[in-house]
C-alpha cells in the first residue's frame, strides 16, 4: 500500500510517501480500506515530537479516517467486508474499570490513532471493530473523517464535562480550528448564544455563517476579555471555550461569569503558563478538560452529522502523497476547518 511515514522528528520535509507493507487484522480488527484522511493539529504535534514519546518507527499519522471494510479478523461478527465506516481514533481496552463505567476515554491503556499506533494517512488501516461505526449509504467518506475526532472531543467537552444548557452564554477563543467550529455548531444546537474571538475578520465571517452571534477580532481588541465585558453588560459568559492556554487563558478567566466554566481539550499556545489564582476562587470559575470522547459521544453527534444538524467544515484537500504542502498550509495557520488527504 501507500503510506505517509517518518522515521524522525522534525519539519514537514520528514514526512516520505512510500510503499509500506499494508496491515493485517488480527482477532477482534478490522481492516479499512482508507478513502479519506483528516489532518488535526494533533499530525503535527507528533511530527515534531516530545520529551518522552514512544513511536514505532516507522511512524503513520493521523487518527481521522472513513473508508471501506476490505478485511475482518477472526472473532467479528459486528460488520462485514464491504461495509462503509468512519473510525473513531479513541483506542481502549474495553475491560478496564473505566470501560466498563462507559468512560473508554479514561481507559487505563488509552491510545489515540496516530499517535500510539499507526494511524490513517496510508490507504490502509487496522483497528478494533468496536472502534468503527457504519455510514449511510449516501454519506460523503471526506465529510466523515472530517467531522469523527474534533466532533467527539467537542461534544464531549461542551455537553458531557460541560453541561452547556439552552440559553447559555459560550466564548470560543479561536475561530478556525477544527474543534472550535465543531463547538460552534454544538453550541448553537444546544441553544446557546455565541461569542467566538478570532485573528480577523475573513475567519469570524466564516464563525458567522456557521452561526457565531458575536464575533470579536483580536487583533482590533488586543485585551478581547474587555470586549466580552461590555457585549454581555458586565456579565461575562457562562462557558469559555479555550484550546489555546499560554496567553488566552488569563483572559479566558476575566471573561467568565461569576460561577463559570473554562473548557480546555488542548494548547495550541504551549502546554505552560500561568494565571492569575484570585480570579478562580473569586469568581468561584470551574477549570474543566478532557481528551477525545466516549463510545457513546460518538455515536450520538456521529448521527446529529448523518442527519444534516451539525457539518463538517472542510478547509482543503490534498492527494495523500502531497502531505508535505498540508503539513505546510496547517502550519501557517491559514486554515478554517479541516484538511482532509485522499489516498
Amino acid at each position: 500500500m501507500k503510506a505517509v511515514i517518518f522515521e524522525q522528528h522534525g519539519g514537514p520535509e520528514v514526512l516520505q510517501y512510500i510503499d509500506f507493507p499494508a496491515p493485517e487484522p488480527g482477532p477482534g480488527q478490522v481492516q479499512v480500506q482508507i478513502h479519506a484522511a483528516a489532518m488535526n493539529r494533533l499530525d503535527v504535534w507528533v511530527r515534531n515530537g516530545w520529551p518522552g514519546i514512544r513511536l514505532e518507527y516507522p511512524h503513520i499519522p493521523g487518527a481521522d479516517g472513513a473508508g471501506v471494510i476490505s478485511a475482518i479478523g477472526p472473532g467479528v461478527i459486528s460488520c462485514r467486508v464491504g461495509d462503509r465506516v468512519v473510525i473513531n481514533s479513541n483506542l481502549s481496552d474495553g475491560t478496564c474499570e473505566f470501560c466498563q463505567a462507559g468512560q473508554d476515554n479514561m481507559c487505563a491503556r488509552w491510545g489515540l490513532l496516530g499517535e500510539t499506533v499507526r494511524g490513517t494517512y496510508a490507504e490502509y488501516v487496522v483497528v478494533p471493530d468496536r472502534n468503527v461505526l457504519a455510514l449511510p449509504d449516501d454519506f460523503p467518506f471526506d465529510q466523515a473523517a472530517a467531522a469523527s475526532l474534533v466532533f467527539l472531543t467537542a461534544w464531549h467537552s461542551l455537553v458531557t464535562r460541560g453541561r452547556l444548557q439552552r440559553g447559555e452564554s459560550v466564548l470560543i477563543v479561536g475561530a478556525g480550528g477544527g474543534v472550535n467550529t465543531a463547538s460552534l455548531q454544538i453550541a448553537k444546537y444546544i441553544g446557546a448564544k455565541v461569542y467566538v474571538v478570532g485573528s480577523n475578520m475573513v475567519k469570524l465571517r466564516r464563525a458567522e455563517e456557521l452561526g457565531a452571534d458575536e464575533l470579536i477580532d483580536r487583533s482590533r481588541d488586543a485585551d478581547w476579555s474587555k470586549a466580552v465585558y461590555s457585549l454581555t453588560n458586565k456579565r461575562g459568559v457562562d462557558v469559555v471555550v479555550d484550546n489555546v492556554g499560554a496567553g488566552a487563558l488569563p483572559l479566558s478567566l476575566r471573561a467568565a461569569r461569576k460561577g463559570g466554566r473554562i473548557l480546555t481539550v488542548g494548547n495550541t499556545s504551549g502546554p505552560k503558563f500561568e494565571f492569575d489564582n484570585r480570579y478562580m476562587f473569586a469568581k468561584h470559575l470551574t477549570y474543566i478538560g478532557s481528551t477525545m470522547g466516549t463510545r457513546a459521544d460518538f455515536a450520538q453527534v456521529m448521527s446529529l452529522i448523518f442527519a444534516g444538524q451539525l457539518r463538517s467544515v472542510v478547509d482543503e484537500t490534498f492527494a495523500l502523497r502531497d502531505a508535505r504542502r498540508a503539513h505546510e498550509r496547517m502550519e501557517r495557520g491559514e486554515l478554517f476547518g479541516k484538511i482532509v488527504l485522499m489516498p
